[in-house]
């Protein structure tokens, strides 16, 4: 996995997840199309990156001359631009937006299924999930949890962020073995990211051969 941050971003900001990642995965300063809110407008797991149509050249380049050579950069043509609120991935599997183009679905790279999570089309921002667990919109019902959970093979819980937030994009950034949450995040919604994740447990901890814990933003 990999995470990108804007150029002109806090330094603080930056220096957390460098301090935490950068001994493991690339951290890596950038900008797509101009704009530091990256995680919005990207989507990614340990295959590659894909990046809208609006990413200059100079910005593509970028990526692919610090990102590792197995990590595949495509920057694609897709109208709805912002990439990160309209795709929820892992390593496996991926959840769209219904109305993503044909050919968006086609280069991510993992089995594709067209969905809403609680009502909610903009599956990017409503639902967080890796390899281990995931977390979605917390109006989502039982039945829509249950098959939802069947077609990602992984365990689901519907929670909030940031206090109540159910925009779960832009509140959390987790990988298989650490997260990152906004600092308005209760102490009750770190339980429950911690245990969904498995962040938790000791021997997830000897596997990954590295520390885990939640930062704060």
């Amino acid at each position: 996995n990999t995470k990108n941050e804007g150029i002109s971003g806090s330094k603080n900001f930056y220096s957390i997840f460098k301090s935490e990642l950068s001994q493991h995965i690339p951290v890596v300063h950038a900008t797509i199309a101009g704009c530091r809110f990256v995680g919005r407008t990207t989507v990614g797991n340990r295959r590659g990156i894909l990046v809208p149509n609006t990413t200059s050249d100079i910005e593509l380049q970028h990526l692919c001359n610090t990102l590792p050579d197995n990590v595949v950069v495509q920057r694609i043509e897709e109208r709805l631009s912002a990439l990160g609120n309209i795709v929820a991935c892992n390593d496996h599997v991926a959840l769209v937006h219904p109305d993503v183009d044909r050919e968006t679905e086609d280069v991510i790279g993992v089995e594709v299924f067209r969905q809403t999570v609680g009502g909610q089309a903009l599956v990017g921002s409503h639902c967080k999930f890796t390899n281990q667990g995931g977390m979605v919109h917390p109006r989502t019902t039982v039945e829509d949890i249950e098959e939802l959970s069947s077609l990602l093979q992984v365990p689901l819980v519907a929670g909030t962020i940031n206090r109540g937030s159910d925009v779960l994009g832009g509140g959390m950034v987790v990988n298989d073995w650490s997260a990152f949450v906004g600092l308005d995040t209760t102490s009750t919604e770190i339980s429950v990211v911690e245990s969904i994740f498995k962040l938790g447990s000791r021997q997830h901890h000897q596997q990954q051969e590295c520390n885990l814990r939640i930062d704060f933003l």
